[in-house]
């Protein structure tokens, strides 16, 4: 049994201060779609009730949608209603966010469209001050990004308004399907727009959390020089959820967990656990280091596919007392299906730092719980002294409960440290303890949504928390041969499990190989 110490610090005195950006106009393309109501118009809002918009900004809405401009701000309205973590509207900030609110109904592929979007974006420039500065939003499927993309050159949309100030384009994952897929996105959005310009997001980026990886690294001395392969017997990383696939069965079934969840998320959890202390903390020094780690990730041989990965599908179950439909009885799945819903890896790193070290991943849909969190498991000290003492809870004759960090994600977002102390007694034995610290109450204030500090960052220009084509393409690198070699294979490679459990029994023989068992989330 664990003991809990809870972690606690002072309260801070104020919020952390944020630059405003200059003024701009944000363009979203995709309007009227899921991810506009329930993440960016929420994010703009609790943005200006915090006063971070731009005193000069506007917001331009386009869609297929025939909506009229008052139409789209009701259902806008309805949206932040729904979905601010702030609670219940406040009048005056909507009307003030309102009144920067346009939509236009159009296919922006169409030339006729992408110039009505043009003299539109010149007259609010003209009514808002807004300088010519624009922030494209590409909230669409992945077909349409390579139209929108030629769509804005064609219309001299690329470089700023009227040729000053100042263009950036922001492309929602995923990106590409394959290695193929993603360099030919990377050449076509490369012909319009230049890097610097570009801002590929991944929301798992802007959790507070997941930027403290670096803090807590980078930041503290006591843990950075017993991060490597001599102090480190493996690192797990895990993301659960606890959701099937109702309402996204068509998606998913063309995407799986693997193109969904690993090639994106993990890969970059696991760029920012690797990586090298960067130069700097500027953008391109810490980009530079998350593409060297993910590069140095060894790439899996065919031969060694059924050693070093594993998939799953969830069948019918109970999740907290409510029962799951199977996968494949999900509307827009294949009956016949072989799309993954859990994935297993294990990983090894050819660089310095982590030779001999290995990495486990897993992910799925229809797990007991959501949770996500980075566990760095520590080697056992090189003399057992405490082999024969008297222990209530050995793992065997000869051993002890290693020292485990552990970092959380979500939802309950923290940092935890487990040891062994000797308890108040007149025998010599160990017990293992858990020093807690936890953001919500270590800090007395709610963590900012992703998307508030991501669309942040981009008007700002800072791209530290969004991914460089050449990243995309490291990961892609990793992830298409296991693909290629999934879909070789017969569907009997596809394991099982009940929803509400923790996978296939498959996953515990996939770690075990290696003497290890996964972490208990």
């Amino acid at each position: 049994m664990e003991t809990k110490v809870v972690a606690t610090v002072p309260l801070p005195g104020a919020a952390p201060a944020y630059a405003v950006p200059g003024a701009l106009g944000l363009v979203i393309f995709g309007a009227s779609g899921d991810l506009t109501a329930r993440k960016l118009l929420p994010a703009l809002y609790t943005l200006a009730a915090q006063d971070l918009l731009p005193r000069c900004f506007s917001v331009v809405g386009v869609a297929r949608s025939e909506l009229g401009q008052d139409d789209f701000r009701q259902r806008m309205r309805a949206a932040v209603e729904s979905f601010s973590r702030l609670g219940p509207v406040r009048e005056e900030v909507w009307e003030r966010l309102a009144g920067t609110i346009h939509y236009l109904s159009a296919s922006v592929e169409d030339p006729q469209g992408a110039r009505r979007l043009r003299d539109l974006l010149a007259r609010v420039d003209r009514a808002c001050g807004t300088e010519g500065n624009r922030l494209f939003y590409l909230a669409t499927p992945p077909a349409a990004y390579a139209g929108i993309v030629r769509a804005l050159g064609a219309a001299g949309l690329a470089s700023g308004g009227d040729g000053r100030g100042w263009a950036r384009i922001i492309i929602e994952k995923p990106f590409g399907r394959d290695l193929e897929s993603a360099r030919q996105l990377n050449r076509q959005v490369l012909e319009v727009f230049r890097e610097p310009q570009v801002y590929r997001i991944d929301h798992y980026l802007g959790k507070e959390t997941v930027q403290n990886i670096l803090a807590f690294r980078f930041g503290n001395s006591i843990f950075e020089p017993l991060w490597n392969r001599r102090y480190v017997d493996h690192v797990q990383i895990a993301v659960a959820e606890d959701l099937g696939e109702e309402g996204r069965g068509d998606y998913y079934d063309q995407a799986g967990a693997l193109r969904d969840m690993v090639q994106n998320h993990l890969l970059q959890l696991l760029s920012l656990v690797g990586m090298e202390p960067p130069a700097s903390f500027e953008a391109e020094a810490i980009r530079d280091e998350k593409v060297k780690l993910l590069r140095a990730i060894r790439p899996i041989p065919p031969d060694a596919m059924a050693e070093r990965t594993l998939r799953g599908q969830y069948t019918a179950g109970v999740i907290g007392g409510r029962p799951i439909r199977g996968y494949r009885e999900v509307a827009g799945v294949a009956p016949d299906s072989t799309t993954e819903t859990y994935v297993a890896l294990r990983l090894t790193i050819d660089n310095w730092r982590w030779a001999g070290v290995s990495v486990y991943i897993r992910t799925g849909k229809a797990l007991p719980t959501r949770v996500t969190e980075v566990t760095i498991q520590y080697r056992e000290p090189p003399l057992l002294l405490f082999r024969h003492a008297d222990h209530a809870d050995h793992e065997g004759p000869d051993r002890l409960e290693p020292n485990r960090l552990s970092l959380r994600i979500q939802p309950d977002e923290g940092i935890a440290l487990r040891f062994g102390l000797k308890p108040p007694g007149e025998r010599i034995r160990l017990e293992p303890v858990v020093m807690d610290f936890g953001y919500g109450e270590g800090f007395g204030r709610e963590s900012p949504e992703a998307y508030e500090r991501l669309l942040l960052d981009a008007m700002r220009g800072d791209s530290t928390l969004f991914i460089r084509g050449d990243e995309v393409e490291a990961a892609w690198t990793l992830v298409t041969p296991i693909l290629e070699a999934w879909e070789a294979s017969n569907a009997k490679a596809v394991h099982p499990y009940p929803a509400g459990s923790w996978g296939p029994e498959a996953a515990e023989e996939l770690i075990g190989q290696d003497a290890r068992q996964w972490v208990r989330l």
